[in-house]
């Protein structure tokens, strides 16, 4: 017999599968019986045409009414109205006669088409409006014709013609410069910074955004200039160039205030409680969001912000503030009329319940902090509660004619019967999100409803049907590589959340699909997706495609060029760490160890703490001593039987942050029996090596930092290591402390001959690439600036950089993917291999180890790894002080190890 309470509960269950079936089946019906094929807007509202004024006949006053109402039903998001409307004043502006107002007519039905994913009706309307437009000079004929073009502009974006779309918004510029329209000229060129950065040109789209900012605020204050403003620091926020997208925005608000515009002040502060949030400052977000539920007047911004606090307060554990939200929120919604964007934010006040619900907070919340009182209000949180927000979602954008958030109301509403464990209608819902994706050409969502549909058949035991629906998600990720960082801007986004556990998940339904036998092909496969989650990961990094130089495959090099290395692939998955390992002309091996992702994330962790902390040598040692058994014990007896002397990993999550030469065997390091290098993927720029060379370096060190960066200490033994370089018979151009500049740098390496850079000053490796960079003596150079400094020297000089140095380089404090900044500098300057350290190691050590370094290079005649391992054993072995892993093993080689 069971309690009352367990009875009760079940009873609860129950009659919620019934409801949420009941809903499903409605929804499951509604869907297949229409769907339509829609496309969400790239244009803002204000970009569909306007009418000029002028005198008119009656029945034009009429038809000029009309088109209005189509223009407001399109800015509404009623489509098939809209289309309907503006199809009707087309005909009837055709039937008088008036080529220029029917032309007008053609370009705003062309946007309608455009959103409705109507791609060769838009193109047929565009190019008609084109032809009755002519070559006329009117300032009317002008005006219409920028608009024209601005909507075949978007269209050709739309549609993968990101360069097409580039010259067709420069003649967009010229054609609003003939008419002197600031405010065209602005919106323009915010375009086509949109179009450079789909095309991979992020430096030139920042600098056109620059020039923007710099133009508006030269123009005295206006509403036109606050919004202006405003769609700069959103386009910024989108190029990842966060700061500068806080400066104009917060421009934008000063602007608008000085206005006491209200709806441009809480529009502008919605914008920078958006940039704070991406850059995880989470009480700035908060406390802009309040602001601006206070101070707007329009209740779809009100409704946006407390959508946008409520996400943050549930993401910080801030229950007490949050639970008022939770009941104003659909109240507010409800009040709101059908629009696109309503719609949107009823699907992001779903997926924030449903985050609720995943935290446990629906009926019992966490225990309160600091003094807060519990929370147990959850009516707007339960299933049934969440499904009728998005079912009304659907119902709102099936009547609107958007397929597009038709199916990412749909495809939400499938992942909540997933948590609810609801499989079948789970997966059914999701298939029809799938159809409503494909059908729009929304490969941003599409991969999401792939990715759900390899889960929910991984559920049900369809093992094939799970790893062809993971396959589907991650091609459509892979063709999206240079829009991924602009994806999804009308749901929430998170690359960690939304991304990375596609290929984890992935490769370990591939790894466990074939028991403890798995098939070369199938190693492979995983190795392969492996990488391309690390190439995902500095696409995200850069917010633009990143490594697209030639490269030859690391297993040739192993089989041909250097038979003497090993490569080993370790993948952290969530309750296994799975090791591939590749030895010279073997077929791949592979074993797995029992550690969750957590445990070893923990002891990774410690380790890399530890490792800096002088009185911690017994648990550097036992820690090392774990990861050592899980890499390298199972497969030291064939590295010994196959005479390797080298170890290649590519490394994966927070294994990154360990330095391999440290691991511990119980005798030695692995330092002192093997030479270690790390690659960032299965490729390798063509290896060459560098004992062959002459070496020619060129160095810039700094030995007191820079006034706004005294949190680095000064360096003194910058010279002591220059003289060593000098010492071991290389060739040295340098730049020491004033003469070390960015602009002196840049002029050296784009004037005189030579095959390592090396910096020797303070820099900081983080996960974001904004706060990655080394000191000059003029403040930071960015690692963006990398491409600057270093690839366009391929322009102008024959000699490619081998080998660049960062010699006093760190991690970022707190940070644990701040290894991504040093990948990123790898790959932004375009060396073949970089040599940094992971911590900030004592500057006489360091010059030790790097005189050491370059002497073994030299008088040797080794390889780059080899070098290194000469150098750290020295350090090692013959300096009593220096003995501790922390002053040799924070020295990583990037790239290309011989």
């Amino acid at each position: 017999m069971q309690p009352k309470g367990q009875q009760q509960q079940q009873r609860q269950r129950s009659r919620r599968r019934k409801i949420l079936a009941l809903l499903a089946y409605l929804l499951l019906t509604l869907v297949t019986t229409s769907i339509v094929f829609i496309v969400s807007p790239v244009l803002r509202q204000s970009q569909a045409a306007d009418f000029p004024v002028q005198h008119l006949s009656r029945a034009k006053e009429h038809l000029k009414d009309l088109a209005q109402q189509g223009k407001a039903l399109f800015e509404a998001g009623r489509l098939v109205e809209a289309q309907k409307v503006l199809q009707s004043v087309s005909q009837q502006y055709q039937a008088l006669g008036d080529k220029l107002y029917q032309a007008m007519s053609l370009s705003n039905l062309a946007l309608v088409y455009q959103q409705r994913g109507m791609f060769a009706e838009a193109t047929q309307a565009i190019n008609d409006s084109l032809q009755l437009l002519g070559t006329q000079g009117s300032k009317q004929h002008l005006q219409i014709l920028a608009q024209t073009l601005e909507i075949q502009g978007s269209l050709q974006l739309e549609q993968g013609q990101a360069e097409v779309a580039l010259r067709t918004w420069q003649q967009t510029e010229a054609t609003y410069t003939k008419m002197s329209d600031r405010t065209g000229i602005t919106r323009s060129r915010i375009n086509q910074a949109q179009a450079l950065q789909v095309l991979g040109f992020y430096r030139r789209a920042l600098t056109l955004l620059t020039e923007v900012g710099q133009n508006l605020q030269s123009q005295p204050d206006s509403l036109t200039k606050a919004v202006e403003l405003r769609s700069l620091g959103d386009a910024l926020q989108l190029t990842g160039d966060l700061e500068q997208s806080r400066q104009v925005l917060q421009k934008s608000l000063e602007s608008a205030q000085r206005l006491q515009s209200p709806q441009e002040i809480s529009a502008s502060l919605l914008s920078l409680g958006n940039t704070a949030r991406i850059q995880q400052d989470n009480q700035n977000a908060i406390a802009f969001y309040q602001q601006a539920i206070a101070k707007t007047p329009s209740p779809l911004t009100k409704v946006q912000a407390q959508i946008n606090l409520l996400s943050v307060l549930l993401t910080t554990q801030e229950w007490s503030t949050a639970q008022p939200l939770l009941a104003q929120i659909p109240t507010e919604l409800d009040s709101l009329p059908v629009s696109q964007v309503a719609v949107y934010a009823k699907i992001h006040f779903a997926q924030s319940l449903m985050k609720q619900k995943n935290r446990e907070c629906v009926g019992q919340c966490r225990a309160p902090r600091n003094g807060e009182a519990p929370t147990t209000d959850t009516r707007d949180s339960t299933p049934e509660k969440i499904a009728q927000i998005l079912a009304t979602a659907v119902k709102q954008a099936k009547a609107l004619g958007d397929g597009r958030a038709e199916s990412y109301a749909i495809g939400t509403l499938g992942r909540l019967y997933e948590q609810e464990k609801q499989w079948s209608y789970a997966q059914e819902l999701t298939q029809q999100a799938l159809v409503l994706a494909q059908a729009v050409n929304a490969p941003d969502i599409t991969y999401n409803w792939h990715w759900q549909l390899g889960r929910l058949r991984k559920q049900q035991g369809d093992i094939p049907g799970a790893i062809a629906a993971y396959d589907a998600a991650v091609d459509e990720l892979r063709s999206l590589r240079s829009d991924l960082v602009a994806v999804n801007r009308d749901v929430q986004f998170s690359f960690k959340e939304s991304v990375e556990p596609v290929y984890r998940e992935s490769v370990a339904l591939l790894l466990q699909s074939q028991g403890e036998k798995l098939s070369e092909e199938t190693l492979d496969k995983a190795r392969q997706r492996i990488e391309a989650l690390q190439l995902a990961q500095l696409d995200n990094f850069f917010r633009e495609a990143c490594l697209n130089v030639t490269k030859v495959v690391l297993d040739e090099v192993v089989d041909q060029d250097n038979p003497t290395a090993a490569i080993i692939y370790p993948i952290i998955l969530l309750d296994q760490l799975q090791v591939i390992v590749k030895v010279p002309k073997q077929p791949l091996a592979h074993y797995s160890v029992n550690k969750s992702q957590t445990e070893v994330e923990d002891i990774l962790g410690q380790l890399r703490q530890y490792l800096t902390e002088p009185d911690r040598m017994e648990e550097v040692q036992s820690l090392s001593g774990q990861v050592y058994s899980w890499l390298i014990q199972p497969i030291e007896s064939e590295l010994q039987r196959s005479n390797v002397n080298t170890l290649v990993f590519v490394l994966d999550g927070a294994l990154r942050s360990v330095p391999m030469a440290a691991l511990y065997d119980g005798q030695q390091y692995l330092i002192e029996k093997y030479a270690v290098a790390l690659n960032l993927g299965l490729q390798l720029q063509k290896p060459k090596p560098l004992a062959q060379e002459k070496l020619q370096v060129l160095a810039g060190g700094l030995v007191q930092p820079p006034v706004k960066f005294q949190r680095f200490p000064p360096l003194p033994e910058i010279k002591s290591e220059f003289n060593l370089i000098a010492k071991a018979g290389v060739s040295t151009t340098k730049l020491l402390d004033k003469d070390f500049t960015s602009k002196a740098l840049f002029g050296k390496i784009n004037s005189i001959p030579f095959n390592v850079v090396h910096l020797a000053t303070h820099g900081q490796f983080s996960s974001r690439s904004e706060d990655t960079f080394v000191l000059a003596t003029d403040g930071p150079i960015n690692v963006t600036d990398f491409d600057l400094l270093l690839r366009r020297r391929d322009e102008t000089r024959p000699e490619a950089v081998e080998l660049l140095v960062l010699s006093a380089c760190q991690t970022a404090a707190g940070d644990n993917r701040a290894t991504l900044g040093l990948a990123g500098v790898a790959v932004r300057a375009g060396a073949r291999s970089t040599l940094a350290s992971l911590w900030n190691v004592g500057d006489r050590s360091t010059a030790i180890l790097i005189g050491e370094f370059y002497r073994e290079l030299v008088s040797a005649k080794v390889t780059k790894a080899e070098a290194l391992r000469r150098a750290q054993v020295t350090l090692l072995q013959k300096y009593p002080n220096y003995s501790r892993p922390a002053y040799w093993a924070a020295y990583v080689l990037v790239g290309n190890w011989l």
